[in-house]
């Protein structure tokens, strides 16, 4: 039992974020898998089980938790995802970290149900859907000999759109572009990966500007 607790203690004071979550309880393997999924398919981060949403300590009542976390690593995860686990003691309640690395295989998806696998993505302090262009840009980062842009119409469009404009969303495009929903995927993907335009989400969904330099 590891009782330095300055550490732990200041992770639960600086809330809910990009790379950090609070779990009052495990009672179900798929929910928390979305977690696990949304973590290592962003920069990684860490899952406190037994803190309430507030930052009240509540503990972790049985050992079962972090059974529930292993399958939902294992099963409900796909690829599986390979977590590390530290156990806190904090005013006589245990408080469960579950470290999880930025992972080299994403996407990692989480099953929904018995026909539906889901990516996910962290956003500030929630768990999103990844969107069609972020899973491409994935496959396409694992590709050996990389993405070659061809000098095309559309994509000239969208670049000259964002010297103008701060921010263009995937039906913006299909509109500017006059061009199918799979050709923008395609595009926008490869502008991504070529690290010349960023993904980004808004309130109102994921929307795509030129890439800071």
């Amino acid at each position: 039992m590891n009782k330095n607790k300055h550490y732990i203690e200041k992770c639960i004071a600086e809330g809910e974020s990009l790379t950090q979550d609070f779990k009052f309880a495990i009672n179900d393997s798929k929910k928390i898998a979305k977690s696990l999924v949304a973590f290592s398919n962003t920069i990684g981060g860490r899952l406190l089980i037994g803190v309430k949403d507030n930052g009240n300590i509540a503990g972790v009542r049985t050992d079962e938790e972090f059974h529930m976390i292993q399958a939902a690593a294992e099963m409900y995860c796909k690829p599986a995802i390979i977590f590390e686990t530290k156990t806190w003691m904090l005013n006589g309640k245990k408080v469960l970290e579950i470290i999880i690395p930025e992972s080299r295989r994403k996407p990692h998806m989480a099953m929904l149900d018995e026909k539906r696998w889901c990516a996910f993505v962290r956003v500030n302090d929630e768990n999103i859907a990844a969107n069609p262009v972020q899973i491409q840009v994935w496959q396409k980062q694992k590709q050996k000999g990389g993405v070659k842009i061809i000098d095309s119409e559309p994509g000239k469009k969208l670049l000259a759109y964002l010297n103008e404009n701060e921010l263009i969303s995937l039906s913006g495009f299909l509109k500017l572009a006059g061009i199918s929903y799979q050709k923008a995927i395609h595009i926008l993907s490869d502008y991504i990966v070529l690290d010349l335009i960023a993904i980004t989400h808004r309130q109102n969904g994921f929307l795509y500007q030129l890439k800071q330099r």
